[in-house]
């Protein structure tokens, strides 16, 4: 899946998911919330991979489940870039958006490439 498709299905994300757990995601409006996704596309492409191989060992020890957590990382650390426009209640909060945001991208990005 292309990086503006990305962007797209992950900003409906956002959406969806600032719907139906209010308490834990506030995103203000749709632009901010593809403003968002995309602030989010460029911190995976050039802050993620940095921190997936400084972290490789505790990953590989925690048999993966340690990439969550570099999911919620990103996804703070959007929400601090974002400022009062994208808000995230917490790292728990931030988990349970990464952990979502990756199954639906799983899902959907495995209906697209068949």
């Amino acid at each position: 899946m292309g990086f503006l498709q990305r962007v797209v299905l992950n900003s409906i994300v956002f959406l969806a998911m600032s719907g139906f757990f209010p308490n834990t995601l506030y995103v203000n409006s749709f632009a901010l919330a593809v403003l968002a996704a995309f602030v989010l596309g460029l911190l995976n492409m050039f802050v993620k991979p940095i921190l997936v191989i400084l972290s490789l060992p505790i990953t590989i020890l925690t048999l993966g489940v340690f990439y969550l957590f570099i999911n919620a990382f990103m996804l703070e650390l959007t929400a601090k870039l974002m400022g009062n426009a994208f808000q995230l209640n917490g790292f728990s909060s931030a988990l349970l958006v990464a952990v979502i945001l990756s199954i639906v991208n799983t899902i959907i990005t495995s209906y697209v490439e068949k």
